[in-house]
């Protein structure tokens, strides 16, 4: 198995290694047992993009090759989507000069979908909520609460309404709005990854990029892939269920990936661009099946944020869809 680390220190590896590969053990769990004693060979691989550790298991002759055609696509697309790389796109555009910027066509259809769920979601799903993600800095490993003028601050720069693509030009009504595609782009690098394998002839493949599974075909022995649900708040590798799929997405946003506790109070990262607060909706995961990695993403963010009531009234228009748990 492949191992590689992009730009993060030893002390921040092992961290993630231990929040994150004990829930790929998880997801994966019984995945390849089908497999055994199958001829075809197995390619398994893992590495550290987009803030979080990426995995791969490819069938086939040419499974090497196409892993590490897999490992450069998720270094392109993190040159894309990265809001703190400095060298990426999406900086870039966060940090323009004028009202208008023209986008790559990976970007604008990240963002096109981005503003069509803020309408749909009246809100709720806001790609402008940059200034509170930076705020809270969940990934930094903030311990307590940012202040509550800090919050109205930050609120007062977030604004889906104040945005719009045409074609593949994007305009702003503000200087001060900044992007963060974090509950999107993950699934549509997980559609951009099957495509090349498609388009490269493999047929038997699972992709998990922390936590967002994608299906290729099915496995090499005809068996369904099988892909656990982690329970939340549950010990690593405790699985609340375990779904079998082919050929589809298993996406989950979950309260319980990125959180911390101040006076006994949990705090996690999905926020709430009303209240500028992790959202309270009585939700703590919502996982999505479906044929789309981007949709899936879109989806089970939306319907957390939104509640049970309202979620379920959003995935009625989406029959393509359906969620797990």
């Amino acid at each position: 198995m492949r191992h590689v680390r992009g730009a993060v220190s030893e002390k921040v590896y092992c961290k993630m290694a231990r929040r994150i590969i004990l829930l790929l053990c998880a997801a994966l769990s019984g995945s390849l047992a089908g497999c055994a004693g199958q001829e075809t060979a197995m390619q398994e691989g893992t590495g550290i993009y987009f803030d979080t550790v990426v995995s791969f298991q490819i069938a086939g002759d040419e499974s090497g090759e196409l892993l590490e055609g897999c490992l450069d696509l998720c270094g392109e697309m993190e040159r894309i989507f990265s809001r703190t790389n400095a060298e990426s796109e999406l900086y870039a555009v966060n940090h323009r000069e004028g009202n208008t910027v023209e986008l790559s066509e990976d970007l604008a259809a990240v963002v096109e979908l981005g503003i069509r769920f803020y309408s749909l979601t009246d809100g709720k799903l806001d790609i402008t909520v940059a200034p509170l993600c930076q705020l809270w800095d969940f990934s930094g490993g903030r311990e307590e609460p940012p202040s509550q003028e800090e919050i109205d601050a930050a609120l007062e720069k977030v604004d889906g309404s104040s945005i719009r693509l045409e074609g593949r030009t994007l305009y702003f009504d503000r200087e001060d709005t900044e992007l963060d595609l974090g509950a999107l782009a993950k699934g549509y690098i997980s559609d951009k990854l099957k495509e090349y394998l498609e388009e490269n002839g493999a047929e038997h493949a699972l992709i998990n990029l922390g936590g967002n599974v994608m299906t290729l075909g099915t496995q090499p022995d005809g068996d369904p892939w099988r892909v656990g649900i982690q329970e939340p708040f549950a010990e690593r590798g405790t699985l609340s269920r375990v779904v079998q799929v082919e050929d589809q997405a298993v996406i989950s946003a979950g309260t319980y990936e990125r959180y911390f506790q101040w006076e006994g109070k949990l705090y996690h990262h999905i926020l709430d661009p009303d209240t500028g607060y992790p959202a309270d909706t009585g939700l703590s995961q919502v996982t999505i099946l479906c044929d789309r990695g981007i949709l899936g993403d879109a989806l089970s963010t939306s319907v957390l944020l939104l509640g049970e009531e309202r979620g379920a009234r959003l995935l009625e228009m989406f029959p393509e869809a359906s969620r797990i748990v």
